[in-house]
């Protein structure tokens, strides 16, 4: 009997040692749409980091095809249904061809031509089709939106990244010691949400300047509100339960209540506001890159290519904005998938069910 109940207490301890994240993990890999989710979301990581380290589309800036060519297959079928055109074509122009006694700086022409190697370039041979289309300098898109997926992961990223740390650092301090600070650190969170918050951004980006840091930059000082309101919430619900006290009885500092103690505990949350950020960010870099305010020049993005679409749309070529719609769809919907199953994974009262 005795033995039953040590191994009963056994498994219960092992049972109840498990963490919140183990359970949400557990929990992650039975819900099979966001544990896809997830793999798909580490595929375009890995392939954003492999365009940074140059392993893929290194070379998306050289133009290797002709102006706006189209994909292999379309070019393809236009070629199978005209070959009889092209063979007339090329003997009309055989036949508009002048005749040397015809021709009136036949024998100037034909001098010019001696000197000829000395300043004729070599002309490169362009692809007349590539695998996913080129753009209107002739490079492959496919390389373009692999790099441009790299600068918007990037952008996402580390601006949700600034952001949560800027939001969290405020919101600690205004839900742990209130009274002043609180009061100070409220205002002007009203203060600043007062103003449209694409009036804001466009705002911080023309005074700022183009550039990878700068939308960066100008993403996070006007995205922290949210998680400054959600932890604020939550050090005030924390800041009075017994093992914030019980520290404070032990003489532990502030700083050591605030993020030893507290912060741990609403992690989950973060983690959750992180992804929920990065999605947002994501399309705001899209859209101020579109609008001329986004990334440099001598940089690609998603935004940026999108710039180029309404040109090439009124000429009917459309192959551009396929591949930055397919690629920003797939992410922005895995992300926002995987962010509902990890809202769901994380939360302490499904886990503790």
């Amino acid at each position: 009997m005795t033995t039953l109940q040590n191994t009963a207490s056994v498994a219960q301890a092992a049972t109840s040692s498990r963490s919140l994240w183990q359970l949400g993990w557990q929990r992650l890999k039975r819900d099979r749409i966001g544990f896809a989710c997830l793999w798909i979301v580490a595929g375009f990581i890995a392939l954003a980091l492999a365009s940074w380290a140059g392993l893929v589309g290194r070379g998306w800036n050289d133009e290797i095809a002709v102006s706006y060519a189209p994909p292999t297959f379309l070019y393809q079928q236009e070629h199978k249904l005209a070959p009889a055109s092209a063979n007339q074509a090329s003997s009309e122009s055989k036949a508009q061809r002048l005749l040397p006694q015809e021709d009136p700086i036949w024998a100037e022409t034909k001098a010019a031509y001696k000197n000829r190697d000395k300043y004729v370039v070599p002309e490169v041979k362009k692809e007349s089709s590539l695998t996913f289309g080129a753009d209107i300098r002739g490079r492959d898109l496919l390389d373009k939106v692999i790099k441009g997926t790299s600068t918007s992961l990037s952008v996402g990223f580390f601006g949700a990244l600034l952001s949560v740390v800027i939001g969290a650092a405020l919101g600690a301090c205004a839900g742990f010691f209130g009274r002043k600070i609180d009061d100070f650190l409220m205002w002007f969170y009203s203060v600043f949400t007062a103003m449209p918050d694409m009036l804001l951004l466009l705002a911080f980006a023309a005074v700022a300047g183009r550039g990878l840091g700068t939308v960066i930059l100008v993403l996070s000082l006007t995205s922290w509100p949210g998680t400054f309101r959600l932890v604020r919430a939550e050090f005030i619900k924390l800041r009075s339960r017994e093992f914030v006290l019980a520290a404070d009885a032990i003489d532990a500092s502030s700083a050591r209540r605030m993020f030893v103690h507290i912060l741990p505990n609403i992690s989950h949350l973060l983690l959750v506001q992180f992804s929920l950020l990065m999605v947002g960010l994501i399309k705001y870099e899209v859209i101020l890159s579109f609008l001329g305010f986004g990334v440099d020049v001598r940089q690609v993005s998603w935004g940026s290519m999108l710039a180029e679409v309404p040109e090439e749309l009124l000429q009917g070529y459309w192959w551009q904005l396929a591949m930055v719609v397919v690629f920003m769809s797939v992410l922005v919907t895995a992300f926002s998938m995987l962010t509902d199953a990890l809202r769901d994974a994380l939360d302490p009262r499904a886990a503790a069910k």
